[in-house]
């Protein structure tokens, strides 16, 4: 299992596409889209893939692309498909059947693929008019697609292929992953597809005024020097005024918009927020926000390929990310599988209007079992404190901790700007003024294993303080062939983690969900009833333990 490749609701179900290679452990590029239902976002039942192989506009693979609803609450899907040359296209298929809830059958359009690289196929949409075109049937007896065969443009109205010395020339094997489509006040459909030019990432900008035939814009939606190749964008409003999710066509005064792209040099994921000038056609990001590699993150730790939809049943913005592997892809052969999608998270703007906040969707909670609560408790330096009542291999923990005696802080060196960097030099092993201090999750018997989530405070010289907050992996497996890399992120917020912990997982949202951090994990000797959960204070100065609630946490029904 791979990146994300289109969730949404229909008809009060929730469907998650993906990509997945049935016929290995690990990534292979005829890859398919796997098709999974569920009623709550957390217990799912796979269904048969819905998108295989088999036409010369995707023959070599069915990549990542996005879901979208079209008028009339009919579902779409855009997908990269790599052609027999192995250049990468964009295709679209339909349900074959609307009155199918789960939606188990597609169909591809005839006209795929729908946008090319550099246009063979592509339509002057601005230059006819077509009338809005009924994707479906009229004859709702069988519900089933029928493509429109007429009211294609003149052959003068198409687009012809661009020299191959054109600066403008886009290369064909960076060419992926369509975003959900928006509808704009002039009723046009737009897209964004990934690709870059030189070392400049693009966020490629198409119109459509039916959904299929497609033009590209004059200039992109978005792009930046230096950041090389955007996958999976991620394009979508948030409201300044509530945390609530809008759907993706939403534009207005309290609204301002964010784009997400992942990049394939350093496979981290950065978003803006900004403001859409609807009139240009341009994603501007707001004044003050960081353009490239140090910016901010959905998550900083293995957290790729994102995808976020509008579930318009509860009115949200929900997330979902890939987390892969840190085991080698020798040891994912032998135990037969590898990825696995995070938990889904709730997202939205926060008051500041400068940065998103997430937590987990509150059917999470539905599999708390067994709680388990700790007094407010004086955490002395050196200490550490064992959890007990809860399964330590799967649970859900929330505390806040409170520090009295801020004047004791280490000072921040202004040099330290790389979060990560600053946690791999200061581990949970190395002791400071306040902090480290947090929890031991997945952590053997005698401590020769375990993941430490921990904060450190700093003082600035402007007297400001500063938080640190890592996701430590260099004790979590005596097993010295997986990643143990450190991750980290500077925080301004309250001392509160909350952390899920699933066996080989470990997701952490700091600041009330402002930093947020997902491990993955392979001890040899914290396995099932052999993990523990600790909380520990390895600082010279003591840390308050304000609250402290605990969970084990059922399993999900995956049937």
């Amino acid at each position: 299992m791979s990146g994300l490749a289109g969730p949404m609701i229909y008809e009060g179900l929730y469907h998650l596409f993906y990509q997945y290679n049935p016929k290995g452990a690990v990534w292979a590029s005829d890859i398919v889209w796997a098709h999974s239902t569920s009623k709550d976002l957390i217990n799912w039942i796979p269904r048969e893939p819905v998108l295989y192989p088999s036409q010369h506009y995707d023959i070599n693979g069915c990549w990542s692309g996005s879901a979208t609803i079209l008028p009339g609450g009919k579902p779409a899907v855009l997908y990269t498909g790599i052609n027999a040359e192995n250049q990468q296209v964009q295709n679209i298929a339909f349900p074959k059947n609307l009155s199918d809830p789960y939606l188990e059958e597609w169909v591809k359009s005839p006209l795929n693929p729908v946008i090319d690289p550099n246009g063979s196929n592509m339509t002057d949409a601005s230059s006819f008019d077509s009338p809005t075109i009924d994707y479906y049937t009229n004859d709702h007896q069988d519900k089933n697609i029928a493509f429109p065969m007429n009211n294609l443009p003149e052959p003068n109205l198409i687009e012809m292929v661009q020299s191959t010395s054109d600066p403008d020339m886009i290369d064909a094997s960076n060419f992926r992953d369509p975003s959900t489509g928006w509808l704009g006040p002039d009723g046009r459909w737009r897209v964004i597809i990934g690709s870059k030019r030189g070392k400049r990432g693009i966020a490629i900008l198409y119109w459509s005024k039916d959904f299929i035939h497609w033009v590209k814009a004059k200039q992109p939606l978005h792009s930046a020097e230096d950041t090389g190749m955007w996958e999976c964008p991620d394009f979508f409003p948030v409201s300044t005024i509530a945390p609530v999710g809008l759907n993706t066509s939403v534009d207005g005064p309290n609204v301002k918009h964010v784009l997400k792209v992942s990049l394939f040099d350093n496979s981290k994921e950065y978003y803006t927020t900004g403001t859409y000038d609807y009139a240009k056609d341009v994603y501007v990001p707001n004044k003050g926000s960081i353009d490239d590699i140090f910016g901010l993150r959905f998550d900083y730790g293995k957290f790729y390929a994102s995808k976020t939809f509008f579930d318009s049943a509860k009115n949200r913005r929900v997330l979902w990310g890939w987390i892969n592997e840190s085991s080698s892809a020798d040891d994912d052969i032998k135990k037969g599988w590898s990825g696995i999608q995070a938990a889904p998270r709730a997202i939205w703007l926060d008051k500041s209007g400068k940065h998103l906040v997430q937590w987990p969707i509150t059917e999470l909670e539905t599999l708390r079992t067994g709680h388990v609560d700790m007094p407010s408790k004086l955490l002395d330096g050196g200490s550490t404190v064992e959890v007990l009542g809860l399964t330590a291999s799967q649970a859900d923990v929330e505390m806040s901790f409170k520090v009295t005696n801020l004047e004791k802080a280490e000072k921040f060196d202004p040099s330290w700007t790389n979060a990560e960097d600053l946690c791999a030099r200061k581990v949970a092993t190395v002791k400071g003024e306040i902090g480290p201090f947090g929890i031991m999750a997945l952590a053997s018997k005698g401590l020769e294993e375990y993941t430490a989530i921990f904060f450190r405070i700093f003082k600035a010289n402007n007297n400001k303080y500063v938080v640190l907050m890592c996701s430590d992996q260099s004790r979590s497996s005596l097993d010295d062939s997986t990643d143990k890399a450190n991750y980290g992120v500077f925080l301004d917020e309250k001392l509160s983690l909350r952390t899920l912990i699933d066996h080989s997982i470990v997701e952490s949202f700091g600041g009330e969900g402002k930093g947020c951090i997902t491990a993955r994990v392979y001890p040899t000797m914290a396995i099932g009833d052999g993990a523990h959960l600790h909380v520990f204070n390895n600082a010279a100065e003591a840390v308050r333990i304000s609250s402290f609630s605990g969970w084990s946490m059922n399993k999900a029904q995956i049937n």
